[in-house]
């Protein structure tokens, strides 16, 4: 049985800056190609049959410096639609409204290209992507590029967990690995946020 690995994308400015960058398609830093590209040798050992990535292009431009090829973009795989708090820190947003937590709280509806989501509708999307990713691992390896908080709760469900319990994971840091596997039967989460 193959694992599910799970690649964040490189650096940003906003990641660098800690904004929530959900929507908005903001380019990989020089450092985040950096680390992109130091993906590559440690992906090349893996037997992959298939890779998924965001249809953003900070996490498409990370599949290419991998050395990742056959790449399938895939919406579900996008962020969270941060909705009014794109672009926000999550200081700003405590500015607004003191001791606000992303997981308990959620986010306000923004504008047109930024309405906003609930976790639960960002759960939705990644039990859409396990159910295309589980019978495929019968073959080996998947890998899939995409963005920290969606990662979370791609992994709380990869564990049979509710979506909130996704505030339990640190947050993958740009440019990492994360190794979601099974044994007996049973997921569990092999490597989290590997350089």
């Amino acid at each position: 049985m193959g694992e599910l690995i799970l690649i964040r994308h490189g650096q940003t400015e906003w990641s660098l800056s800690g904004q929530h960058a959900g929507r908005t398609d903001v380019p990989l830093t020089d450092a985040g190609e950096v680390t992109a590209k130091a993906l590559a040798p440690r992906l090349a050992r893996r037997p992959l049959v298939a890779v998924f990535s965001s249809p953003l292009s900070r996490a498409m431009r990370t599949a290419e410096l991998a050395g990742l090829t056959g790449v399938r973009p895939d919406p579900d795989l996008m962020e969270w639609d941060y909705g009014g708090y794109e672009g926000l820190t999550a200081a700003q947003i405590r500015e607004m409204r003191p001791g606000w937590d992303l997981w308990r709280d959620g986010v306000i509806p923004g504008d047109a290209d930024h309405p906003g989501e609930q976790i639960q509708q960002v759960a939705a999307r990644t039990d859409a992507v396990l159910d295309r990713i589980r019978p495929l691992l019968g073959d080996g390896d998947v890998a899939v590029v995409a963005h920290g908080h969606l990662a979370r709760v791609l992994t709380v469900r990869w564990l049979g967990l509710d979506a909130s319990a996704s505030r339990l994971l640190g947050h993958p840091h740009p440019g990492t690995l994360s190794f979601l596997a099974t044994e007996d039967e049973q997921p569990f989460i092999a490597a989290w946020n590997i350089p």
